[in-house]
């Protein structure tokens, strides 16, 4: 199953899981005391941020994928097949962590190209910093204009 379905359908749940919380605080408030009540603002605030927090992720991954496709035309796409793999599937740590270091170098070379900040989040990502690699592909993003 792809990312994409997989996200589709988790939206989908939440959205079903929103309803029902929206039915509880309307349940809350029908009861009129004051502590029901800010009960039910409560309620209704879970989905307004977790409705915030899908949005903000899907926009994030949709425009990661722009930047993605618009590499892949210009034949960029960092390339990390002929990493040596551990038997699990993974790159191996000191394979990654060199690649990472020569990713890392090209964007200090080249700090205002998004390329360069893209193929620096795949490091990232591929030596096992999800949070720096979201870092980076905001940078990426933010230089592209995406």
């Amino acid at each position: 199953m792809s990312a994409r379905t997989v996200s589709v359908i988790l939206s989908a749940v939440l959205v079903v899981y929103f309803v029902l919380l929206g039915g509880r605080a309307l349940a809350l408030f029908r009861d009129g005391s004051p502590i029901a009540v800010a009960l039910g603002v409560g309620v209704v605030l879970l989905p307004v941020v977790g409705a915030w927090i899908v949005w903000s992720t899907l926009r994030f991954g949709v425009r990661t994928s722009e930047l993605g496709r618009r590499l892949a035309a210009e034949d960029g796409l960092p390339d990390t097949l002929d990493l040596p793999r551990t038997p699990s599937g993974r790159v191996d740590r000191s394979a990654a962590d060199a690649w990472f270091e020569t990713q890392r170098a090209a964007a200090e070379q080249a700090p205002d190209d998004w390329r360069s900040w893209y193929r620096l989040a795949v490091a990232y990502d591929v030596a096992g910093d999800r949070s720096r690699a979201r870092d980076a592909m905001r940078k990426a993003l933010e230089l592209a204009q995406v």
